[in-house]
């Protein structure tokens, strides 16, 4: 479905990201991801494509750096030739802060990873992506279920849907669609992280479909958006939460 193009993923090592990585090869994609910190997990991705005779290069390489999500771009069109789909998955949570609570450098942390980079990765491909092209981006359910202290992280997703919606109507004249997917509580270690297990019990029950989400769920919405058969779907927010709204 996807042989021949050329596909970026942020934030590709683990959780959401890596099943969005592993999928989009498996549909033929040539898959460019980058890592912050964890050699190992990257290292693994890229095998376990590898194995099931896919393509996948990793980029160590911090989102919040200004430059980052630049050279990312600059380094995926090296490996890949040419640039078709990007999905801007990466993302980092907060210790749950009262707003008055919460610190600016917070704020400015998150908005840096969450947000500018989406911004920037998607400058870069209103550029320099091929027509007919498929940009993703990767928000969440808490920009309609905001829970108390997470101010900066509901933001930044906010600022991500919105950027989605602006560059939808820009690029639409090229054929390029540009979606978001919101996913609902999702096992990662970026859920357990933030959450008591006592609240992550609470909102499986609380999910239609009684569980949490797969990271597999979530990258097969996204696969079902870059593929053929998305054509007609741009500007949308697909919330991808188990009937959780």
């Amino acid at each position: 479905m996807l042989d021949g193009r050329g596909a970026v993923v942020t934030g590709g090592s683990r959780g959401i990201g890596r099943a969005i990585v592993q999928r989009l090869c498996r549909e033929g994609a040539k898959v460019v991801f980058n890592f912050a910190t964890n050699e190992e997990a990257a290292a693994e991705v890229v095998r376990s494509v590898q194995a099931d005779g896919g393509q996948a290069h990793a980029v160590r390489l911090d989102l919040a750096d200004p430059d980052g999500p630049e050279q990312l771009m600059e380094t995926a069109e090296t490996h890949l030739g040419a640039l078709d789909i990007l999905v801007n998955n990466a993302a980092i949570s907060h210790t749950p802060t009262p707003l008055a609570e919460t610190d600016t450098a917070v704020f400015d942390h998150v908005m840096a990873v969450n947000a500018r980079s989406v911004f920037l990765t998607t400058r870069h491909a209103a550029r320099r992506m091929r027509d007919g092209g498929r940009i993703v981006n990767i928000s969440t359910l808490n920009t309609v279920r905001p829970a108390p202290g997470i101010a900066p992280y509901a933001a930044s997703k906010g600022a991500v849907e919105q950027l989605t919606a602006v560059a939808a109507r820009e690029l639409g004249p090229r054929g390029i669609t540009v979606n978001t997917v919101s996913p609902g509580a999702t096992d990662t270690e970026m859920l357990h992280a933030a959450n008591p297990p006592q609240a992550i019990q609470t909102v499986a029950g609380m999910t239609p479909l009684g569980r949490l989400g797969q990271p597999g769920d979530i990258a097969d919405v996204v696969a079902f958006l870059v593929g053929p058969d998305a054509r007609w779907i741009t500007r949308q927010n697909l919330r991808a939460a188990g009937g959780l709204a």
